[in-house]
């Protein structure tokens, strides 16, 4: 039976990962900052009849947590077959009356971009090179990185784009550096059986954004799931939005 372990996936997108990949037979560990929430989800999951399924509390901002997590589920299998590093955040704030702070280039906090980036680059970061060692033991690892269109500097560069106007300098900077990682990640893979991409689920309405995206979950689950489970002669190092790009799924960084 091949294994995962997805970051943030007690609920929203996360947690519909899990469920379609343990309806696609995985052993799913499932992993939440709050360990409580991460029990419940897994235990909703079981109340579904999908049992191969356990928590695991990973907080992907302490060095600590994720060595934790890497022993916990190292003590459970040798082998792990796919990361889903699905954790992160937009940083956004809101002023007393409920309404959106504009994430300026210009004046928006220091602080502000460096709590996103700990979690939206710097803990994908520790989680990857954590379990790399388990993911090198499959025979076919698989690393999805949950990224965003927002992320993509020709498409916020272009006019056109659906979303130009919808800028945002601390959580489109950040997707921007995960992307990066990822391009340099799969290159250092490149003449190995990982195949590592970055996928944008699409904007999808979930608590992360307010419920104001207009996917649904379940779509935003199978396009991360879709290359979790890609084959040998599928793609590495390439970025995916099927949003932006209903044809092939492609877009440009």
């Amino acid at each position: 039976m091949k294994s995962a372990f997805i970051t943030g996936a007690n609920k929203s997108i996360g947690f519909e990962v899990a469920k379609q990949l343990l309806q696609n037979g995985f052993y799913v560990y499932l992993g939440s900052r709050d360990l409580q929430k991460g029990l419940e989800a897994a235990e909703q999951l079981k109340s579904e009849g999908l049992i191969q399924v356990e928590a695991v509390q990973i907080d992907v901002t302490d060095e600590e947590s994720v060595k934790n997590a890497r022993a916990e589920i190292g003590k459970k299998t040798d082998v792990l077959d796919v990361l889903v590093n699905n954790a992160g955040i937009s940083g956004a704030k809101s002023d007393e009356n409920g309404n959106y702070i504009p994430q300026t280039a210009t004046d928006t906090s220091i602080e502000i971009f460096k709590e996103v980036y700990e979690i939206n680059v710097y803990g994908v970061i520790r989680v990857t090179q954590a379990f790399l060692g388990l993911l090198k033991k499959s025979e076919t690892p698989r690393i999805v990185m949950v990224s965003s269109s927002q992320g993509s500097i020709t498409l916020h560069s272009d006019p056109t784009y659906k979303y130009y106007h919808h800028k945002g300098a601390v959580y489109l900077s950040s997707k921007a550096a995960l992307n990066m990682y990822t391009v340099n990640l799969a290159y250092e893979l490149r003449d190995t059986a990982f195949r590592i991409n970055a996928v944008s689920p699409g904007f999808t309405k979930t608590d992360f954004n307010n419920n104001r995206g207009t996917g649904t979950v379940e779509d935003a689950g199978t396009r991360v799931v879709k290359y979790a489970l890609i084959d040998q002669d599928g793609p590495t190092g390439k970025f995916f939005c099927e949003e932006t790009n209903p044809e092939t799924g492609e877009i440009p960084w």
